[in-house]
């Protein structure tokens, strides 16, 4: 079927003056984005307002937040701007270079452990890609671009994302051997009962998980506790008391031993995702598949 030309009547510049604001979330930001005033930026994204007979924001304290209206629409002229950077790509020969920036988020403990030795490797295959590393607990969010790629330890819902799991972690309670012989060396169930554990600031999780297993701790064997995982491994390590560890990282410290192994492994997924645009940018891709690769057969 053709396109009838003459039911398009689009001003492009409305809707990337919507997108910027949408994006960068306040018009100021928007305007020097664009290199325009911000009075002519505010007109355009009015416009498009009036145009669509919508309201698109909605202003929050001293900054804008889409309205269910600027969410919905707000998809679609991503896509417009996708394509607009594609066809300037196309024109410019510049649409299959593997150049350029891509942000990958990831938890603190594996932007310390594990990711510099995979981007180490990624550099050297692809020395024209930049990596911006976003180490956080807290998940990035990629529908609004915070990054490109996320390691996740759970199967994001959002159905435009692009999600593939990359294996299981197991993991299990490690302590020092110092640590280990400063209480008596215990050896059942019972006799951890008393020990010293490293946790998070809410550690009712951890708790909840070991009783299951037939322990009995509460909050007061909690002696030390942080949100942030790798300062939690070098706890762990320098005999603050016992901790939840992935098995791949605790295995490789000498310094450190499996605590009652009997009780199984603890395992949680780890997922690679990305945005809609892994289709359509050849950079992202590239990068994408080769962390999968290296994750998958660590």
């Amino acid at each position: 079927m053709g396109i009838d030309w003459k039911t398009i009547d689009f001003d492009w510049n409305r809707a990337r003056a919507f997108l910027a604001t949408a994006e960068l979330g306040s018009l100021s930001a928007a305007a020097k984005a664009l290199s325009c005033s911000q009075p002519t930026l505010s007109r355009q994204v009015s416009a498009l307002e009036k145009e669509l007979q919508v309201v698109l924001f909605e202003r929050v304290g001293k900054g804008l937040a889409l309205t269910p209206s600027g969410l919905e629409l707000l998809t679609c002229v991503r896509d417009m701007g996708n394509a607009a950077s594609f066809l300037s790509l196309v024109a410019s020969g510049k649409a299959e270079s593997l150049e350029g920036i891509v942000c990958v988020s990831a938890s603190d403990i594996m932007a310390v452990y594990e990711l510099p030795r995979i981007i180490a490797r990624l550099r050297k295959a692809e020395p024209k890609i930049t990596i911006e590393v976003i180490a956080s607990n807290s998940s990035s969010d990629l529908k609004r671009r915070e990054a490109d790629i996320a390691l996740r330890s759970y199967r994001p819902t959002q159905p435009d994302l692009i999600a593939k799991k990359v294996r299981d972690d197991n993991f299990y309670l490690y302590a020092t051997t110092g640590y280990l012989e400063s209480i008596g060396r215990p050896k059942t169930i019972s006799d951890f009962n008393s020990a010293d554990y490293v946790g998070t600031p809410d550690p009712k999780d951890i708790i909840s998980m070991l009783n299951r297993r037939g322990m009995s701790v509460s909050l007061a064997n909690f002696t030390t506790m942080t949100s942030n995982h790798a300062v939690y491994w070098e706890l762990v390590k320098q005999g603050a008391g016992i901790g939840f560890i992935q098995e791949q990282l605790g295995e490789t410290e000498a310094a450190v031993e499996k605590v009652l192994p009997a009780l199984g492994a603890f395992s949680t997924e780890l997922w690679l995702v990305t945005h809609r645009e892994l289709r359509t940018n050849r950079r992202i891709r590239r990068v994408f598949d080769f962390i999968n690769k290296e994750l998958a057969t660590t």
